[in-house]
């Protein structure tokens, strides 16, 4: 698989089967994205990956916080800016519009579209889950870095015929994953990452992408 088609064969799946990623092929991507960009070459990210029985741990404790109601933990980060403005906020309720009502779930169905967001904490049946921390002294730039880090992830595992989901949604519950993966202190979750191979049965649309002028600008003396 080449580089193009390895970044546009990319998407955020949320059906997976539960055939395994083997531990030589998980270690054979992440080997190589040591290689991402950092500056000075920091390497910011901390990563853990979850298989087997922990990770059936931490989908069972989760879920079992899901279920009893159990607030989200209080957040460590802002995920979005409190008020998004144009077009950051058409694209996101477009996001929204687009993945709810391909599972046929309107707007006013907050009920439905909890549920709906209830399969993050299953990984969407995915057999393998990474999630990524970052230190606490870090700033901007090195979040930036931990991006890089992790867009480069998740196109080794397509080269590597698997799929995944990028989800900061674990952040949410970060003292329940603390609690299986007992992280030092100055760590940070950002995010968790379902990976496997795609259930091909699973209808889930992909989101499309702004036209190429919206986004960049050539200057070239034309």
């Amino acid at each position: 698989m080449d580089v193009y088609e390895a970044v546009t064969s990319r998407r955020a799946v949320r059906g997976f089967t539960g055939r395994p990623a083997t531990r030589e092929v998980l270690e054979r991507a992440l080997s190589a994205a040591a290689w991402s960009p950092s500056a000075s070459n920091l390497q910011p990210w901390h990563t853990y990956v979850l298989t087997d029985e922990p990770l059936a741990e931490l989908k069972k404790c989760t879920g079992e916080r899901v279920t009893s109601g159990d607030p989200w933990d209080e957040p460590e980060y802002e995920q979005y800016p409190p008020a998004l403005k144009s077009p950051y906020r058409e694209r996101r309720s477009a996001f929204g519009e687009q993945r709810y009502g391909a599972l046929g779930i309107p707007r006013e169905n907050i009920e439905a579209r909890q549920r709906a967001a209830a399969g993050n904490w299953d990984c969407f049946g995915a057999p393998a889950a990474l999630f990524c921390y970052i230190d606490r002294a870090m700033g901007s730039p090195q979040w930036a870095d931990v991006g890089m880090y992790l867009q480069t992830v998740m196109l080794l595992l397509r080269a590597e015929g698997l799929h995944s989901c990028a989800q900061m949604a674990w952040a949410k519950y970060h003292r329940t994953v603390a609690e299986v993966l007992s992280p030092p202190d100055e760590l940070i979750l950002f995010c968790g990452m379902s990976i496997g191979f795609e259930d091909v049965t699973v209808d889930d649309t992909r989101t499309g992408r702004a036209p190429l002028d919206e986004t960049v600008t050539f200057i070239d003396g034309r």
